[in-house]
């Protein structure tokens, strides 16, 4: 049988045209949840205005330094005449409590604080700034009196830093101590009480916040000695940790247990202080001068001959005294030339001058080489010492700058960061924007009532 013939009008009116408005269970949910979610976020809204709360406003949490804050938005977010938190944070919002210089006197511009300091980002540090924030400038270093005296054109760690000055080729080392490494880091050396030692790196390298036992360390009398001196302190910012750098070697603390200063047989074992050579002077007269007067017979008795080691063949034939005050003065002589001629020019550059104390050239040991930037030790304790200053086995000279390259840190941090399995590398990770050593006085104004938003 054929299939009878429909028009498309025909077949149009077979559809209700009405579906819509018939009744249906989805269509009625889907309206009163368009109702309820506006209502009930509203509702939300004024409950939490008619409390005091203010996390309404809020587009994220606060870094870990400003969380107490997070009650008090006035306290960064100074309100307009109407309430609302709408206004960015404003420069003196910030220096309320971070007054700090800028970076340089000669720089083009100042960025905002909140241009590099991003906030509502989560429990982050927020010095921990974006690359691009330094690049804005260092990509194209430009300052008012058009000299940079920094490279010019650096955007990113990996590929366009330059290498650490006082790491490059030309660098020397300003100290003024002989030091051999190759020497010290050799097996079967001498050490304490004739012992054979093999010595490490941290037997001498250590941070200044370490109080366990030191090797080599000499007798209690030059620990207080050396206590009672000053010692130079590195520098310190609010960032730098107190593990973070290595204390300068100390003669007392690090070398006097294998290089003793013994003066004289009478002595057996006592030590000259390692200190000027006046107070070595000082101190040889007040022993020789205590010794006489308990054995003034010391006089008389004839002093066998002193060899010099370097010249054998050259004995200094001790002179005999008529007197007790003149036997001090021969004795002191004596041990002076002991001292100055075999021991102390070791390590130290004497200047002997004639009927004088000889002048020793200042021992300018360099506590930070990275002038302008910052280095963790303690953050990188797991890596072997020589894995980075690779020159140190064989370095042989005092003029050695013995510290590592920028490729030895290239190894490990790369401006992919810790996304890719990597070390950061951001600018920030060595090097600090505001010099918070000139940082103006800040007063504190605000209760903790204010802060944590109490009544």
């Amino acid at each position: 049988m054929l299939r009878q013939n429909r028009s498309t009008k025909a077949l149009a009116k077979r559809i209700d045209m009405n579906y819509f408005a018939r009744p249906h269970w989805l269509r009625s949910w889907r309206f009163w949840l368009s109702v309820a979610v506006p209502l009930v976020a509203l509702g939300w809204f004024f409950t939490q205005r008619a409390q005091g709360g203010q996390k309404i406003y809020s587009s994220g949490p606060l870094s870990a330094s400003h969380a107490a804050f997070t009650k008090q938005c006035s306290l960064c977010h100074l309100q307009q005449a109407g309430g609302g938190y709408f206004r960015n944070v404003q420069e003196k919002a910030c220096l309320s409590c971070h007054d700090a210089p800028v970076h340089h006197a000669n720089q083009t511009f100042t960025p905002s604080c909140t241009s590099c300091h991003i906030e509502h980002q989560g429990a982050l540090r927020l010095s921990a700034t974006a690359t691009a924030s330094c690049t804005q400038c260092h990509g194209d270093l430009r300052t008012k009196d058009g000299a940079a005296k920094f490279d010019a054109s650096i955007t990113s760690f990996e590929k366009k830093h330059p290498d650490f000055r006082a790491a490059r080729t030309d660098a020397r080392d300003p100290g003024g101590l002989k030091l051999n490494h190759y020497a010290h880091l050799q097996p079967n050396l001498i050490g304490p009480n004739h012992s054979r030692v093999q010595m490490t790196c941290d037997d001498c390298h250590r941070g200044a916040s370490a109080n366990d036992a030191l090797p080599y360390m000499g007798t209690p009398a030059q620990l207080v000695a050396t206590s009672a001196r000053q010692t130079p302190v590195i520098a310190s910012t609010p960032r730098i940790d107190p593990r973070a750098y290595f204390a300068a070697p100390e003669f007392a603390r690090h070398c006097a247990g294998c290089h003793v200063l013994e003066f004289d047989r009478r002595f057996t074992g006592e030590q000259v202080p390692h200190d000027t050579p006046q107070v070595v002077h000082d101190f040889l007269t007040r022993k020789f001068s205590d010794y006489v007067a308990a054995h003034p017979d010391a006089v008389h008795q004839t002093e066998p001959p002193v060899f010099d080691r370097s010249l054998p063949e050259r004995p200094h034939v001790p002179r005999i005294a008529s007197n007790a005050r003149e036997w001090v003065t021969y004795r002191v002589e004596d041990a002076e030339c002991l001292l100055y001629a075999k021991t102390c020019k070791q390590c130290h550059t004497l200047n002997m001058t004639a009927g004088a104390l000889p002048e020793v050239a200042k021992a300018n040991v360099t506590p930070r080489w990275l002038a302008h930037g910052e280095f963790n030790h303690h953050g990188h304790r797991a890596v072997a010492c020589a894995s980075c200053h690779v020159k140190t086995v064989d370095s042989r000279e005092t003029a050695d700058v013995l510290i590592p390259g920028i490729a030895s840190c290239r190894q490990c941090h790369l401006d992919r960061g810790p996304s890719h399995e990597a070390a950061e590398a951001r600018c920030f990770e060595c090097h600090q924007y505001h010099d918070w050593s000139k940082a103006k006085r800040v007063r504190g104004t605000y209760t903790i009532p204010q802060l944590v938003g109490g009544q």
